[in-house]
């Protein structure tokens, strides 16, 4: 069981922005009409100019330090940047139905294809020589056909998926064709090294518009969202730079215009577009699971688990807790999969049930004598997420120590980590 404190309006497919088709007319301001102004009268009666009083305006000097240093970061990233369109055959598959629901909630004309397909944008951004692009896996995930463009440039290239980590909301994509020359590689920053406050530089195609820089600052280091297909939550990085749909997988830079998140949702509101509340991936889990990416040919980086099923104690009550005996916090055993890595440890799964109450004020059954994990590798668990963040936070093959407690008595258990597909119920991991 795993009951939410509170509700949040998270859009994790900023690419819609992609389906509207906008057009930006530009307003074409003609030269603005000078008239002399005269005064005075010479000694012929004659009307004669006015000398100006006013100094010539130096844009130069009128810029500020940090305007000046944000023009710089443009100019010097901007070829880093690609346009990634996507083209999905199957309106049916799992990606473009749930593109479909988000475009149903914001409101969004839907916009398919002639032959019934239907067509997204994206952002992305240069990591490698080889054309090796990053962006979000939900920009590129179910897509039949993909292509990119450099900024620029009305060229377009054919693109592939090399491969894609969707617990992560991360996709390496590789575009063909492209002359060295214009690869532009942007370099990467280190997320554990940012402060609240610092400039935060957004940069991609929101709504289609190619090319827009939005800036804000960093405003939280201690956010977490739920990202990927688990949905498990994890460390963002949340800037009020505007980031609306279209910029997904774009790059966030800062001041010294090295890469230091990939943009990624939104908190919009229910209005479907910016509300100053942007999220973006730490550069940091890109780096880590770059070199995985670059090897994958293909494939889909998978993430290990336990493969059990947990009510989060933290969830309960204080009276439930202390009517069946069990600690402020931990993750209580419902289920312990066959052949899981869990099982293979040794955990086990409660039997005696007990009543609890759930979402909606509903009653809720639940086992209460299973193993209760209290800790993960010495951390103590606070909720039922620090759980699943430090198993995704593993790679297949790793090992975990788990501090278990089992009625009274309390010890430590090694769990070897593997890939495991179990039945998509409950809280899991």
């Amino acid at each position: 069981m795993k009951r939410s404190l509170s509700l949040l309006l998270v859009t994790g497919a900023l690419a819609l922005g992609s389906f509207v088709g906008y057009q930006a007319n530009e307003r074409q301001n003609s030269p603005a009409q000078t008239a002399s102004v005269t005064t005075g009268t010479s000694p012929q009666g004659q009307m004669v100019p006015a000398a100006s009083r006013q100094a010539p305006f130096d844009q130069t000097r009128a810029r500020t330090e940090s305007e000046t240093n944000t023009v710089q970061v443009v100019k010097d990233r901007q070829d880093g940047l690609v346009y990634i369109s996507v083209t999905e055959s199957s309106t049916g598959s799992e990606q473009a139905q749930l593109r479909q629901r988000l475009q149903e909630q914001f409101g969004l004309p839907d916009l398919p294809g002639g032959d019934g397909s239907r067509s997204g944008t994206g952002s992305g951004f240069f990591v490698g020589a080889a054309g090796d692009i990053i962006t979000n896996n939900h920009v590129v995930e179910g897509a039949s056909e993909i292509t990119v463009r450099l900024h620029g440039s009305k060229q377009t290239y054919n693109a592939k998926v090399i491969a894609r980590a969707p617990d992560f909301d991360l996709a390496l994509i590789r575009a063909e064709g492209v002359p060295k020359e214009d690869i532009q590689a942007l370099p990467l920053g280190d997320s554990s090294k940012l402060d609240v406050g610092l400039k935060a530089i957004a940069m991609g195609a929101p709504f289609g518009l190619d090319f827009s820089v939005s800036e804000g600052i960093i405003s939280s280091l201690e956010r977490t969202v739920p990202v990927g297909t688990k949905q498990v939550n994890q460390q963002v990085i949340q800037t009020d730079a505007a980031i609306n749909p279209g910029n997904s997988g774009g790059p966030l830079l800062n001041s010294a215009g090295e890469v230091i998140g990939v943009n990624t949702q939104i908190l919009t509101g229910g209005i479907g577009q910016s509300a100053g509340v942007g999220f973006a991936i730490p550069i940091n889990t890109v780096k880590k699971l770059l070199p995985q990416l670059q090897a994958g040919k293909g494939g889909v980086i998978r993430t290990p688990t336990l493969g059990i099923q947990f009510t989060d104690l933290s969830a309960l009550t204080d009276e439930e807790r202390k009517k069946y005996q069990l600690p402020p916090s931990g993750a209580l055993l419902q289920q312990v999969y066959p052949n899981s890595p869990a099982a293979r440890a040794g955990l086990k799964a409660g039997s005696e049930a007990g009543t609890v109450s759930g979402e909606s004020d509903r009653s809720e059954r639940i086992a209460t004598d299973g193993d209760i994990i209290t800790a993960v590798d010495g951390q103590a668990i606070s909720e039922g997420d620090d759980l699943r963040r430090a198993v995704i936070g593993k790679q297949i093959g790793d090992s975990l120590t788990l501090t278990v407690r089992r009625g009274s008595r309390t010890r430590e258990v090694t769990v070897q980590l593997q890939a495991f597909d179990f039945p998509q119920q409950g809280a899991q991991e």
